[in-house]
């Protein structure tokens, strides 16, 4: 398993590929912001929209391939305001149904974790599906549970769904 940060360029290289896993994903019911059924150019230029705020350091994102298929990416969004750089949210994180199970959500945890600190953020945060698998991803890896906002967003069947908000400190500041 290869775990890679995308460059703006690398990122538009492989949006096919990330519009494949986000499609994966909405289908199989991840509450990612998309409904059911995702159109495969939409998903496909959401990605490549991407590229900009990486290009700007708005975004980080990594990419995980097994044997060069991809199979998992997360995300890094850096808020723009000057009283917030400390932060960031943790964005996108994707496993291809295929792969899961195999402790490839908690590599890509960690390598967001990991490249926060050395950016020199201190806090991440998070939002996700309430009762999802993530969950308990998140519980496991020492993420704090913040609370719930009922109704928050329509899962890819268009059911509205609360979300649970959670939060890690990663480095003392």
């Amino acid at each position: 398993m290869t775990v890679t940060r995308l460059d703006a360029p690398r990122l538009r290289a492989r949006a096919a590929e990330l519009a494949d896993l986000l499609i994966d994903a909405v289908d199989d019911g991840a509450s990612l912001g998309f409904l059911a059924p995702l159109d495969r150019a939409a998903a496909e230029a959401w990605w490549e929209e991407r590229a900009e705020g990486v290009a700007a350091g708005r975004l980080a994102v990594w990419t995980a391939a097994d044997g060069g298929r991809l199979v998992g990416t997360v995300g890094l969004a850096f808020p723009d305001k000057p009283n917030s750089r400390h932060r960031a949210e943790l964005v996108k994180l994707i496993v291809h149904r295929d792969a899961r199970g195999k402790g490839l959500g908690r590599t890509l945890l960690t390598a967001a974790e990991e490249s926060a600190v050395a950016a020199g953020v201190t806090l991440l945060h998070l939002d996700t599906e309430t009762d999802s698998p993530a969950e308990h991803l998140y519980r496991t890896a020492g993420w704090t549970r913040a609370g719930v906002i009922p109704d928050y967003a329509a899962s890819p069947a268009g059911v509205l769904r609360p979300t649970t908000l959670y939060y890690k400190q990663v480095a003392v500041g």
